[in-house]
């Protein structure tokens, strides 16, 4: 998907600048394909420096979060009680979330955004078997593309998922004694 399509704001912009730009970019969005999820962050020259996906914006609510060094620690298996705990030790959502979500809208986009990592980049000429690969090795909900280290634009997950959905259908079932010849 072309830049053009996305949701993009200046480094600068507040959380809620890019909460209303995300919002007019799913206006604008193509209905039949999968909403915007997330918002690309671009710096001096306009090159783009980082972007900000869903998860991003929740953790911007509760900035004390950035205390906890393993955000991924829900992964590893622990309790709810244990998870509980965690919350009651690190005081996380005292306050209301109205007050909390007024807080981060005021929050400047370069406090909480995502810098991509070399894995989160993807060549324009790239195969789709590279692309699924980096996706489900890193996780990540999108790759940003690029062609001659210029980034071109951004490859989704669901445009992936979809794609290698059709390339499944496409696939003819074998049955019945049709799939023993050789």
């Amino acid at each position: 998907m072309p830049l053009s399509e996305y949701a993009t704001v200046s480094v600068d912009a507040t959380l809620g600048e890019a909460v209303k730009a995300l919002a007019q970019a799913q206006t604008n969005f193509d209905q039949t394909r999968y909403r915007h999820r997330a918002i690309l962050v671009y710096g001096k020259g306009q090159t783009i420096v980082g972007k900000i996906n869903q998860l991003d914006i929740l953790l911007a609510l509760e900035p004390k979060y950035g205390k906890i060094k393993d955000k991924r620690i829900s992964q590893l298996g622990f309790s709810r009680d244990f998870l509980d705990a965690i919350q009651e030790q690190y005081a996380l959502f005292e306050k209301p979330l109205e007050d909390a979500a007024r807080e981060a809208a005021a929050m400047r986009v370069a406090d909480f955004m995502h810098t991509p990592t070399e894995g989160e980049y993807v060549e324009i000429d790239a195969s789709l078997a590279l692309a699924v690969h980096q996706l489900v090795i890193g996780r990540h909900q999108s790759l940003l593309v690029i062609d001659s280290k210029k980034i071109v634009g951004i490859l989704r997950l669901t445009d992936v998922f979809r794609e290698v959905c059709t390339v499944i259908k496409g696939i003819p079932t074998l049955t019945g004694d049709e799939a023993y010849k050789e």
